[in-house]
């Protein structure tokens, strides 16, 4: 039992202190997949692309066949967190 909660930790932990670790499970290490078939390659974004992306997924003004799943993803993160994963993959 303690060797579950320790992982669990550990992993939680990995995944707060990298906003984009939930986002490489669909769009890719380096966002370089089209995730679920339908999204764009989020590694040939701008920044400020992803920002304002990610900024109207969370408040709803964005998105297409994806836009549902997406405000989900979107919805917790912070300003801060959100500019940490353009920093991360954009351009």
């Amino acid at each position: 039992m303690k060797k579950i909660l320790l992982l669990t930790s550990i992993l939680a932990c990995a995944v707060f202190a990298n906003p984009y670790a939930k986002c490489a499970g669909c769009h890719g290490a380096d966002g370089e997949k089209v995730a679920l078939g339908k999204s764009k390659v989020i590694k040939d974004m701008t920044k400020a692309e992803i920002v304002a992306a990610m900024k109207g997924y969370k408040d709803g003004s964005y998105g297409g066949p994806m836009k549902g799943l997406m405000k989900g993803q979107a919805v917790s993160l912070s300003d801060a967190d959100i500019q940490a994963i353009a920093d991360q993959i954009g351009k």
